[in-house]
Formats: C-alpha cells, sequence, structure tokens
C-alpha cells in the first residue's frame, strides 16, 4: 500500500506541469551544441570553431549573475497578471523561439559568426528559463513531492532531447536544416501554453526570507534613500544567499563548490565533439538519429528512473560515486568505437552505456544539489550550483576540437575520461564534507 500511495504522487496537477515545462527547458539544449555542430559539420566549418560553439554553453554557467534579478525584479505588465515565476519563463521561453527563428533563416555557410551570436542568445533565455523553472519547481510544492517533481522535469527534458536531437535530425534529413529549426522553434509553444495554464506558486522561501538591510560597511551612513533602498537590495538578493552558504559550510565549502564544478566535466567535455565524431566515422544522420537519440533516449530515461530508486534505497552518496565512475568510464568505450571504425552495434552499445550513465549521474546530481540548498535563498543557491555544474565542462569543451584535429580521437576520449578522476575522487568523500541528508523515499500518505 505504501508503495501505491508514493506512486499517487505522480497524478498532482504541479508534477504533470513539470513534465511540459522540463520540455521547454530541455528542446534548446541540442539545438545549439550537438544538433548545431552536425549542421556546422556537414556544412564544412571546422572541427576547432564547432568547438568553440560551445562556449556559447558558458550563459548557461553564468546565469547565477542575473538569478538575482529573475529571483525578485518584477516585469512591467506580465508580473502584475501572471506572477514573478511565470513572468520570467515566459520571457525566456519567447527569447528562445525567437532565436530558433534566427538560426533557421540563417546560412553556416555564409555567416557562421550570425550563428553564433543566435546560439548566445539562445543560450542567454534559455538559462533565464532555467532559473524560474528551478524556483517554480522547488516553492510550488512540499519537500516530499519535489523528487516527484524532478522526476517529471528529467523526462520532460530527455523527451525535449530526443526531440531536438533526433527530431530535428530527420527533418533536416528529409527536408532541411531551416525546417528544423522553424518546427523546434513553434514547439517552445508547449512551455508557453503550460505557463498560461499552471498557478503561480506561494513562496513560502519569501516568508521565511530576512528583509533587506544595508550591509555592515554602508549602515549608519547618511546615504540618499533610493541609494540606501538600492544597497540593501543588492545585499540581500546577491550577497546574502552567498554569506548564508558560506556560513553553513565554513571551510568546506570550497570543496563542495569545487565538487560541484568537476562531477559532470567528463561527459560535458566529450559531448560537444559526439556528432562531428559520429558522421567523421561515416554514419548517416538517420543512424545518428536512431541510435544515438532513441536508443540513447530510452537507456537515460532508464539510468534516471535507476538513479531516483537508489536515491531511495542507499542515499545519495553511494549513488554519486557510482554515477562519477559510470560517466567517466563510458568514455573509454568511444575510444575503443574510435579504433575500431564505424560499427552500429558498437554504436549501439557505446550510446546505451553513455546514456544509461548521465541519466543515473544526472538524477543523482540534481537530488545531491535539492539537498545542498536554504529554503530563504532557493532560486541564487540553486543557480550558482548549477551554473558551477557545467562552467567548467564548457570552458574544457571549447577546446575539444583543437585536441581532436591535432591529436585524433581516441586520444580525445581518453582525455576526457581521465578528466573524471578528480570527481570518483571527490564524490568518495562528499559524505564527510557535504553534510547532505539520505534523501529516502518520500513519505507515505502523500
Amino acid at each position: 500500500m505504501r508503495f501505491l500511495d508514493t506512486l499517487a504522487v505522480y497524478a498532482d496537477r504541479r508534477v504533470l506541469a513539470l513534465l511540459f515545462l522540463g520540455f521547454s527547458a530541455g528542446l534548446p539544449f541540442l539545438l545549439i551544441f550537438a544538433t548545431l555542430s552536425a549542421w556546422l559539420r556537414e556544412a564544412g566549418v571546422s572541427a576547432t570553431t564547432i568547438g568553440f560553439f560551445s562556449w556559447a554553453g558558458i550563459m548557461f554557467s553564468v546565469k547565477v549573475v542575473w538569478a538575482p534579478v529573475v529571483d525578485r525584479v518584477r516585469l512591467p505588465g506580465l508580473t502584475r497578471r501572471l506572477g514573478r515565476r511565470r513572468a520570467w519563463m515566459l520571457v525566456g521561453q519567447a527569447g528562445v523561439a525567437a532565436g530558433l527563428l534566427a538560426i533557421a533563416a540563417s546560412d553556416p555557410a555564409e555567416d557562421v559568426l550570425a550563428l553564433a551570436v543566435c546560439a548566445v542568445i539562445i543560450a542567454f533565455f534559455s538559462a533565464t528559463q532555467d532559473v524560474a523553472i528551478d524556483a517554480f519547481r522547488i516553492e510550488a510544492a512540499a519537500p516530499e513531492v519535489q523528487g516527484a517533481m524532478a522526476a517529471a522535469y528529467v523526462l520532460g527534458y530527455r523527451v525535449a532531447l530526443l526531440t531536438g536531437g533526433a527530431g530535428a535530425l530527420y527533418i533536416a534529413e528529409f527536408a532541411a536544416w531551416s525546417a528544423a529549426y522553424a518546427s523546434m522553434a513553434a514547439l517552445m509553444g508547449v512551455g508557453m501554453a503550460t505557463v498560461l495554464a499552471v498557478r503561480e506558486p506561494v513562496a513560502e522561501g519569501q516568508r521565511e526570507r530576512p528583509p533587506d538591510r544595508l550591509p555592515a560597511a554602508l549602515d549608519g551612513r547618511n546615504l540618499p534613500p533610493r541609494v540606501a533602498a538600492a544597497a540593501a537590495w543588492l545585499h540581500g538578493a546577491v550577497v546574502c544567499p552567498f554569506l548564508e552558504f558560506f556560513g553553513r559550510y565554513g571551510r568546506t565549502a570550497l570543496l563542495v563548490l569545487a565538487f560541484i564544478g568537476l562531477y559532470r566535466l567528463s561527459d560535458i567535455t566529450m559531448g560537444v565533439m559526439a556528432n562531428p565524431f559520429y558522421i567523421d566515422l561515416g554514419f548517416t544522420k538517420a543512424e545518428i538519429a536512431s541510435i544515438t537519440k532513441v536508443v540513447g533516449f530510452a537507456m537515460s530515461i532508464g539510468g534516471a528512473g535507476l538513479g531516483g530508486l537508489l536515491v531511495a534505497r542507499f542515499g545519495v552518496h553511494k549513488p554519486l560515486v557510482l554515477g562519477a565512475v559510470l560517466v567517466a568510464g563510458t568514455n573509454l568505450l568511444f575510444a575503443w568505437m574510435a579504433a575500431a571504425g564505424p560499427d552500429l552495434r558498437l554504436l549501439t552499445l557505446t550510446i546505451s552505456a553513455d546514456n544509461l550513465a548521465g541519466g543515473l549521474a544526472g538524477a543523482v546530481f540534481i537530488a545531491y544539489l535539492s539537498s545542498l540548498t536554504a529554503t530563504a535563498y532557493t532560486a541564487t543557491q540553486y543557480a550558482l550550483f548549477s551554473s558551477l555544474m557545467t562552467l567548467p565542462g564548457k570552458l574544457v569543451g571549447g577546446f575539444s576540437g583543437v585536441v581532436v584535429d591535432g591529436l585524433g580521437y581516441v586520444t580525445f576520449f581518453l582525455g576526457a575520461a581521465a578528466v573524471g578522476v578528480p570527481a570518483i575522487l571527490l564524490a568518495l568523500r562528499a559524505e564527510r564534507f557535504s553534510g547532505a541528508p539520505a534523501l529516502g523515499a518520500a513519505p507515505a500518505g502523500r
């Protein structure tokens, strides 16, 4: 009976909403990275240039810079009608759709710089949407529902990756790249419709957050009222979330942040060169779509589900170690395939293992990051953690094309596996320095 009661949480309308919001969040990702890299390679763009395109993803890694704005600033007209979270989600979604339409009208053979600008714009609006969705997810339901909310989000995100990967490749194969990107822009309407349909959450964190006060260095000075109010706002919105985190973890805070930055370094680094690698081996776009996207989708969903079960059974730290080992280890399969040459069976094995590992590690890591946030500053702190999670991989991934052009794919994938070793070592010590809770199963009866 307890198991059935636990499953009932997935019937919650807020959980269903996260399925569609996850789709909206995930759709732009491959369209400015792996899918776009396939288009660029087919158009004759060098691997070095394609590698530099991954730097557009730095927008996701620095979103913490404007997260306080998304967290607190009201948008004229929209916020009054929709609420803060829904208004910012809608703006992010509209910006992504406009950027995808701009890419659809571009030609990489004529002006690759214009595509790069479009990719950066899309990344900015997509990251803005992510900040608002994360805040909405955490504020919309009680803690015992958060596991189901995260699971629904991951499922929607993975469906979007399938759509933006396999779906876009199929359309490009049988129609044109411009038609593929125009179709993806239209599908951003899924998220927009969801934003208009859901209710704005009651932000528990707002009631628990301390009032904005002047920082100690300015307190007591005769400042003009507007300057004092602005300083108090900046201190409360930008400084206090970091002071709270460092105050809570003390000397180990930097170790926690280093672990966050290194955990996904291995798979983010290799992901930039994945599609160019498949194309250079001689696989067709249809084969890439069928195996890397369709089979990969099924395995990633299975990995996410397995990750959730492992967290419920063993807590978060042991699965963290397993995820780090699997993510680094699967790069060795890519090195094997690079040495062996094109083989559909080996491609299927490699993609299956890679996506299973990525799904498991991703689900476990979301649980871990959520356990690190304080209720009063959830949006800004989660933006900090998720930004750090991708920043090192994006910086290193920008040079991935240089390594491939200079040393070849085998050396590149061996190096991608090697950079995962520090994450494994830190994962082994994570329970000691993070102090995160076990994160077991949700209570029955919800």
